[in-house]
């Protein structure tokens, strides 16, 4: 359950949680040539000792070069060219995995366009010192969305509500990708069998969290709606986040079911 300032109640708070290490900052781009620059200083300005990653889709518009011009102006950014647009899942997946193999200490998701201030990113790591994952959440006390229409909440509000009953998760703000992971959390989810994409992705990896007995923890964020840019958005992304909660919620069930019916060992 949550508590009135938005974190899980006292679930956790007996463990002992070590060092966090070095953050890794992971930024998706397909096509953020008007937003790479601000977004990148807002971050090492919020958190100097913090490191960035770009994540870019091949950007037709030259939002990879940008990026490298910043890494070689700034030896705390890094570049991760991919093949094509493939998806925010993918992306963040491939992120993941080189910020593992580099050995950061934290995982941090956020979106190029400045609707997840950085900022609020000191937030999110003072409370992931006593937690395996932290969620920015619009929804919980204090959180709030800026330039949205009312329609766009509701949508948002819903799918989270949806979720948080489909999936059985003690979560306000399921879908949302403002996050700040432990490596260990991330190297405990199993990443190597998620197919998710979309924002869809979000879900996967909170519902997986919250399964594997993570303490996962729920921070007020301000989320503001992007000024340049296209978003990337779509019909299809709300389509196979519906259905595939909707799987997972009836596979779970099932099993539930399935387990009671077995006769209990001698």
């Amino acid at each position: 359950m949550n508590d009135g300032d938005g974190t899980r109640a006292a679930e956790g708070q007996d463990r002992r949680f070590g060092p966090l290490g070095t953050a890794l900052v992971i930024i998706p781009t397909y096509n953020e040539a008007e937003n790479i620059k601000a977004i990148v200083g807002r971050v090492r300005e919020a958190v100097p000792e913090a490191h960035v990653l770009v994540a870019d889709d091949n950007s037709p518009d030259g939002t990879g070069k940008l990026a490298d011009e910043l890494a070689a102006e700034d030896d705390h950014v890094h570049v991760l060219h991919r093949k094509g647009k493939e998806g925010l899942g993918a992306a963040y997946l491939a992120g993941f995995r080189w910020g593992l193999e580099q050995g950061y200490g934290v995982l941090v998701e956020m979106d190029a366009d400045g609707s997840h201030r950085p900022e609020e990113l000191p937030r999110l790591l003072t409370a992931l010192k006593g937690a395996d994952l932290v969620l920015g959440s619009r929804w919980v006390p204090g959180g709030r969305v800026v330039n949205w229409p009312k329609s766009r909440e509701i949508i948002s509000r819903g799918g989270s509500l949806y979720s948080r009953l489909a999936l059985d998760l003690p979560l306000r703000d399921i879908t949302g990708g403002y996050r700040a992971f432990r490596r260990e959390t991330l190297e405990g989810l199993g990443l190597d069998d998620v197919a998710s994409q979309g924002y869809c992705f979000q879900v996967d990896l909170a519902r997986r969290a919250v399964k594997a007995g993570y303490h996962v923890v729920e921070v007020p964020i301000t989320f503001v709606e992007r000024e340049l840019g296209d978003s990337k958005m779509s019909r299809d992304i709300l389509v196979e986040a519906l259905w595939r909660v909707t799987a997972w919620g009836v596979g779970e069930r099932v099993d539930k079911v399935v387990k009671r019916g077995r006769p209990s060992q001698p």
